[in-house]
């Protein structure tokens, strides 16, 4: 029987769990679209669970074909997220990234680069975006917590027009400033 609130129950186990450090991050992400689709519609959309066995599944599928980061689609046929990962897009001067109606997950960091780019004057389209046309945008990169900001390299085996947009070095040396200056112990 678990032992209820926070006092160590006479016959449970303690269970530690350690690993090593998370490796650095390249500096650029070569990416690929899946087959796989996340339905903008389900009931577990938005929601972060335990259950990452589709994105294993993806992030695999990613590694074999040389890749770092799986990129969904959702079953409108819009672009969505990562396998662990937002993703922003520059198109035809535009900085786009998915609403949070396309299923993605509303990733911390990228809440706060929405937030950089408000302040420091960026627009974001938060737009749907198709994946027929992903490999046509002009550049792109990937956020989360273990990546930061990210620029990718290339899209299914083609390379991006700019490996770091205007856009994205404005939003990186800010995003810099805010992680080295506001460390809290």
């Amino acid at each position: 029987r678990a032992p209820l609130g926070s006092e160590k129950g006479s016959d449970s186990e303690n269970i530690i769990v350690a690993s090593s450090a998370a490796p650095e991050q390249p500096a650029h992400s070569k990416v690929i679209s899946v087959p796989y689709l996340r339905n903008e519609r389900g009931a577990l959309v938005g929601i972060k669970t335990t259950s990452y066995g589709e994105n294993v599944v993806a992030l695999a599928l990613a590694h074999s074909e040389g890749a770092r980061e799986a990129i969904f689609g959702n079953v409108s046929g819009n672009l969505c997220e990562g396998s662990g990962s937002n993703i922003f897009i520059v198109a035809n001067g535009q900085l786009i990234t998915p609403p949070l109606s396309s299923g993605c997950l509303a990733g911390v960091t990228r809440a706060l680069v929405l937030d950089i780019c408000h302040r420091i004057g960026i627009e974001v389209n938060q737009i749907d975006f198709p994946m027929a046309d992903l490999t046509s945008v002009d550049s792109a990169f990937l956020t989360s917590t273990l990546r930061q900001i990210q620029p990718i390299e290339s899209i299914d085996g083609v390379l991006l027009n700019e490996l770091e947009s205007n856009h994205f070095l404005r939003i990186k040396n800010e995003f810099n400033g805010l992680v080295q200056g506001e460390i809290d112990p």
